[in-house]
């Protein structure tokens, strides 16, 4: 299990796991919120250790492609990026996100401790309640076991290679819509 939290020079660092899709996505929405000082792409929630892409892309050991975020909960809350979570993927589609498809791109919380699954478990009942979604959430919420980094490549992504057609065609646009919906949350503003 991580750590929960961490006193350094007065913030309290505390880590969140989330898969919403292609952890190329998540990781650029996430990497541009302010609070939020660094983030990995990886694995998690499966059954084989230290998996390889290619053993995840296969859809056989269950694990999703997450990002592991370390943040300020000085600066941001974790309830703050449940909603920024929510809000850049779709929480109601069962292992798909666009065209990506299989049970590595479904939509998962990895909860760090009992106060992360309540803030979870609260929000997608409000979400679900007033009826945010045409479609009620699929979003499992499941206790971190291990999160293992993914390979360097995967690493900046979209930061690395903004002209790939993935990065101008499905990830720009993400980002677009994170920073015109969460204006005061990324870090440019």
């Amino acid at each position: 299990m991580v750590d929960k939290a961490v006193k350094e020079e007065g913030k309290k660092i505390s880590k969140a796991t989330f898969g919403g899709g292609c952890f190329w996505c998540t990781e650029a929405v996430f990497a541009d919120v302010k609070g939020v000082l660094s983030v990995s792409s990886g694995y998690a929630g499966g059954s084989v250790p230290d998996p390889s892409y290619e053993l995840v892309c296969s859809d056989t050991t269950g694990h999703a492609e997450v990002v592991q975020l370390e943040f300020d909960e000085a600066v941001i809350s974790f309830e703050d990026l449940l909603e920024i979570f929510f809000m850049t993927h779709d929480p109601t589609t069962r292992d798909r996100q666009g065209a990506d498809y299989g049970s590595q791109y479904r939509s998962i919380i990895l909860y760090q401790d009992d106060e992360q699954r309540r803030a979870a478990e609260l929000l997608v009942s409000r979400l679900n309640q007033e009826h945010v979604f045409d479609d009620p959430i699929v979003t499992e919420i499941v206790p971190l076991r291990s999160f293992y980094r993914a390979e360097e490549y995967h690493q900046d992504y979209f930061k690395k290679n903004p002209n790939k057609p993935y990065c101008r065609i499905v990830i720009s646009p993400k980002l677009g819509k994170f920073r015109k919906k969460f204006a005061e949350r990324a870090v440019g503003n």
